[in-house]
């Protein structure tokens, strides 16, 4: 998946075609797209948006009703999400959510505010842990004041577990979770020379060390399979109370199985009214999976869901993407309920088309390309909700099923999030970051006129031909066990670099994608600024980093940079005190990600480790600190939230006796009164797994 990249590109948001209610023109949409809030708060490093699911009410009943069950079993998953990302994650929630339910305190003080600043924190990360940095959040509140809160509150209303400890103690002990430094620092560590199991927070291990998992995969995994499951993908790796290595499988009757069971309900509803066979088979699958946990039953989902291209309302929904886990095994719980968005599909399916074109015309070694590209289906879609790892935080393309194997000889589904895109284009549009970064008003000008649409060719091309080029060599393991916790960025950074290669080719003109080259040197320029610069500003001082994102963007920016210094390529100049990196030939840019394209695509199908650790670890972890203290001082100037996530829209069911008889959809604006209410109503697990 590619998540939350600076400044995405705007999508038009199109009623669909079969509708039976008369259709809007193109005044009307854009009066009202106009009159829609996008942006609602801002607190600490976030900006809250909201998107809009355009055609909804045009839906047929059947089809609303199946988007309301998916909804219901995306948001039934909420609570595994934050049990995967820290043991005590529910304990942490619900304590907050009783703290601001029943507070009898002073609630204008400086302090309560920075308390409700720290909540809405946690809920937007889905944990105590920065939703991108991995880093412990840190309250700007004492222990002593937590206590108070706690102490003025419902307190028969508190979190506390088994009955061991009375009040206080219990107020000691998530005082402590919260605000002691030393406490589950890190959610994920990467860190070259640490212990990857033992010395990240999340709740995916216990009582393990990394040696231990490796020896354990090793044991299980056969190298000789041509179709592996992927193993470790739901369950909690821990040792019994033999000292036995055990898997504790999320599955109904499983770990997780308060959770399980709803989800499993609401899936169920959902087969009832599928919109044909294909998409029935499917969901019958996904509830098979959740049913035994068995990751073969999900290898059959995946293929069933691959099949699957004519439904209007498509789901994502299952543990899916596994950026979480230090080694990159463990599916994190995630859904994304959708609408096909036929008119801007055009797009994005063209691109699909030609995936056979541009895999032999791709510049990796002619051993590592695909004689046939399987099965690519691709298409923009307007997100209904999000849940579980997918929200607050987004991402804005889709490329699944993450099976390589599956991909290979059944092919995969590439999506563009076409509302959430717009609406991040909507806040990029009032964003001063360009008009401060860029080094002259002809590349300020160029990404204006063309960022929007040189963002989008960009985001479906490294979903649609970048995650689906190249091929694994015969009898090399897959990535995660070959280049482990390296495989995310390097995965990545290939499908970045497939779309930064082809987006400066005239095939694009050619095909009717783009007016001219100078789409691409919109993205080339912004690509080159972002990856060199502005994401620098979502680091802390000192900080290196860490998010697989964008470690592939510095990585390639920096490489890219390294290599053409002799021959100007990239030109890092200084005017009035102000750093830029300017390009000076595009062509020569060009090559070059085409030499690191290959070089990435060696890495991968060879199972290169060195080579991965060496790229990585050079190039994509250590940020120039001149140019990290910089760009914070640029920023802070700027007053400009470096991330942003979304309130999601609510389905509310019209009601005849026990009868749907419509579905309609509602746009909250109150960030913290959706987290009550999801706390509310989607809370299913006990307080610690």
């Amino acid at each position: 998946m590619f998540k939350n990249i600076i400044l995405p590109a705007v999508c038009s948001l199109i009623l669909l075609s079969s509708c039976d209610e008369p259709k809007k023109n193109s005044k009307q949409m854009d009066k009202e797209k106009d009159e829609f809030v996008y942006s609602t708060e801002r607190f600490a490093d976030i900006e809250i948006l909201r998107y809009k699911t355009e055609g909804f009410e045009n839906l047929s009943l059947s089809q609303k009703k199946l988007a309301y069950y998916l909804y219901q079993a995306a948001l039934y998953g909420r609570d595994m999400i934050y049990d995967q990302k820290y043991k005590y994650n529910l304990v942490v929630r619900r304590t907050l959510e009783n703290i601001i339910n029943t507070y009898k305190g002073d609630k204008e003080s400086q302090e309560f505010k920075n308390f409700m600043v720290y909540a809405k924190r946690v809920f937007f990360s889905n944990g105590i842990h920065h939703h991108y940095s991995n880093l412990k959040i840190q309250p700007e509140f004492s222990a002593v004041y937590f206590n108070s809160l706690i102490a003025n509150s419902d307190t028969t209303q508190l979190p506390i577990f088994n009955n061991e400890l009375n009040v206080n103690e219990f107020a000691a002990f998530v005082s402590n979770i919260i605000i002691n430094p030393e406490v589950a620092p890190k959610a994920v560590n990467k860190d070259q020379g640490v212990d990857k199991i033992a010395q990240s927070a999340n709740n995916f291990y216990e009582n393990l060390t990394e040696a231990e998992v490796d020896n354990y995969y090793k044991d299980i995994i056969d190298p000789k399979d041509n179709n592996p499951v992927m193993h470790g993908l739901n369950s909690k790796l821990m040792k019994n109370d033999k000292g036995e290595i055990v898997e504790k499988t999320w599955k109904l009757g499983g770990m997780y199985t308060e959770s399980v069971e709803k989800v499993v309900y609401w899936l169920t509803k959902a087969v009832e009214v599928a919109e044909n066979e294909a998409q029935k088979e499917a969901l019958e699958k996904l509830v098979q999976f959740y049913k035994t946990g068995d990751l073969k039953d999900f290898d059959n989902y995946c293929i069933a869901w691959v099949k699957d291209t004519a439904s209007v309302i498509d789901v994502v929904n299952g543990f899916i993407e596994v950026y979480g886990d230090a080694v990159g095994k463990r599916g994190s719980y995630e859904s994304v309920v959708s609408m096909k968005d036929p008119v801007a599909s055009k797009r994005i399916s063209a691109i699909a088309k030609e995936a056979q074109w541009f895999e032999d015309n791709s510049p990796i070694m002619q051993e590592h390309k695909k004689e046939k590209v399987k099965g690519i289906s691709a298409k923009v879609i307007n997100v209904i909700v999000e849940a579980g790892d997918a929200a607050p935080s987004t991402p804005i393309g889709i490329n699944l099923p993450n099976s390589n194997w599956i991909r290979s000889e059944h092919g995969s589904k590439s999506v563009s999030l076409g509302n959430i895109v717009h609406s991040y284009d909507m806040k990029a549009t009032k964003s001063p970051v360009m008009q401060e970064f860029a080094y002259s008003e002809e590349i300020l000008e160029r990404i204006k006129k063309h960022g929007a649409l040189a963002g989008e060719l960009h985001t479906d091309m490294h979903e649609v031909i970048g995650h689906a080029s190249g091929k694994i060599n015969p009898g090399i393991a897959t990535p995660d066990q070959t280049i482990k916790q390296y495989a995310n960025t390097l995965e990545e950074a290939r499908a970045d670099l497939v779309a930064l290669y082809f987006v400066l080719d005239n095939k694009l003109v050619d095909m009717g994608l783009m007016p001219s080259l100078d789409v691409a040197k919109a993205e080339y320029d912004r690509y080159i600024m972002n990856g060199l610069m502005l994401q620098l500003s979502r680091l802390s001082l000192g900080e290196q980093v860490e998010e697989a994102h964008m470690q592939n963007r510095q990585l390639i920016a920096k490489w890219v940079y390294e290599k053409g210094e002799k021959d100007k390529v990239i030109e890092k100049i200084s005017k009035e005190g102000k750093t830029y990196f300017v390009i000076q030939d595009y062509d020569k840019l060009r090559v070059l990600f085409g030499e690191l394209l290959k070089e990435i695509q060696r890495i991968k199908s060879e199972g290169d480790y060195s080579a991965a650790e060496k790229l990585v670890e050079n190039y994509g972890v250590k940020v120039d600190e001149a140019i990290h203290k910089e760009v914070k001082e640029r920023y802070a100037k700027l007053d400009v939230a470096p991330y942003a996530g979304f309130i999601q829209p609510k389905l509310v069911p019209i009601m005849e006796g026990e009868e749907i008889v419509d579905v309609k959809i509602e746009y909250p604006a109150d960030f913290m009164e959706q987290m009550l209410y999801l706390g509310k109503e989607y809370s299913t697990l006990p307080h610690m797994n």
